[in-house]
């Protein structure tokens, strides 16, 4: 900039007057333009992060991404450099909601659960669900996934293009092998009160397995809060403001979800660890 005035014919200190700028704050301003920026490896670091996980992270989760990495950091630097180089997920809302009641069709369990949500001992509680997703086509996919309480994991899951009674079952009988296999409790499954889980399959196959049945309260969603939870971020992260895809490639999509939530993705509520992490390693110390 002084080189630029020197050319025109005018001195530095002459142009520092009239704008009303001091001359040792022009020199200290352009001191500090050419310093490099000291955060420049910690945004690039960052940027990665972010990146890699679909830009779904938000501040709190890429801080704790940095500490494990070796990075003494506080929270509040990692929120402002994420504001600074504008790393937000932004997504869009494509509402699609199942609805199995269809009355009293079959037996109807009493809540057990009774928004107890919180065990320290793995596939005490279980609670499942059906979602809706739209397909490209005027197509459907419906998702029912058997989520561990322990952990947040989800233990077995089916898809299908249609909700039919088969379709629920299917991962009940994953999520029963896993269970005599290695639970050391009895187990209970809670649902809403949807015609598949008032069926006469359903109950005589948790029966048969002595599963204790548990069900919501008619029209109350609060009472399976943690499975809406899922679908919600499930939904948030990778299905709202995407363009509509086939049925096999929605398919392939969430089966790549799944397994990024139970094996990558942390929560914030398991120390920073994700879901099949934390499994192993309390069963390790606990060992």
């Amino acid at each position: 900039m002084a080189f630029e005035l020197k050319e025109e014919g005018f001195k530095l200190r002459n142009v520092l007057v009239v704008v009303g700028i001091p001359e040792a704050t022009y020199h200290y301003h352009i001191h500090q333009l050419k310093k490099e920026d000291p955060d420049k490896e910690l945004k690039e670091i960052i940027r990665e992060l972010f990146q890699k996980h679909g830009q779904r992270y938000g501040y709190r989760r890429i801080h704790l991404e940095l500490r494990a990495k070796g990075y003494q950091i506080n929270h509040k630097k990692v929120q402002r450099i994420m504001r600074e180089l504008r790393l937000k997920c932004e997504k869009f809302t494509r509402k699609s909601r199942y609805k199995s009641y269809k009355g009293t069709v079959g037996k109807v369990a009493k809540n057990r659960l009774n928004r107890r949500f919180n065990t320290s001992i793995p596939l005490q509680k279980l609670v499942t669900d059906v979602t809706e997703f739209k397909c490209a086509g005027n197509e459907k996919l419906y998702l029912s996934p058997i989520l561990d309480l322990y952990n947040g994991e989800i233990v077995s899951y089916g898809m299908s293009r249609k909700p039919t009674l088969d379709f629920v079952i299917q991962p009940l009988n994953q999520a029963i092998e896993i269970i005599t296999n290695k639970a050391e409790y009895r187990t209970t499954i809670h649902s809403d009160q949807g015609w598949q889980y008032q069926h006469r399959k359903w109950v005589n196959t948790l029966k048969t397995n002595k599963i204790f049945q548990s069900m919501s309260r008619k029209a109350t969603c609060a009472d399976n809060a943690t499975m809406e939870n899922f679908f919600g971020i499930m939904k948030q992260e990778m299905y709202y403001g995407e363009a509509l895809m086939s049925y096999e490639e929605l398919k392939q999509k969430i089966e790549e979800f799944i397994y990024y939530y139970n094996n990558e993705r942390i929560k914030l509520k398991l120390a920073g660890l994700c879901p099949v992490k934390y499994r192993t390693q309390t069963s390790q110390s606990a060992a």
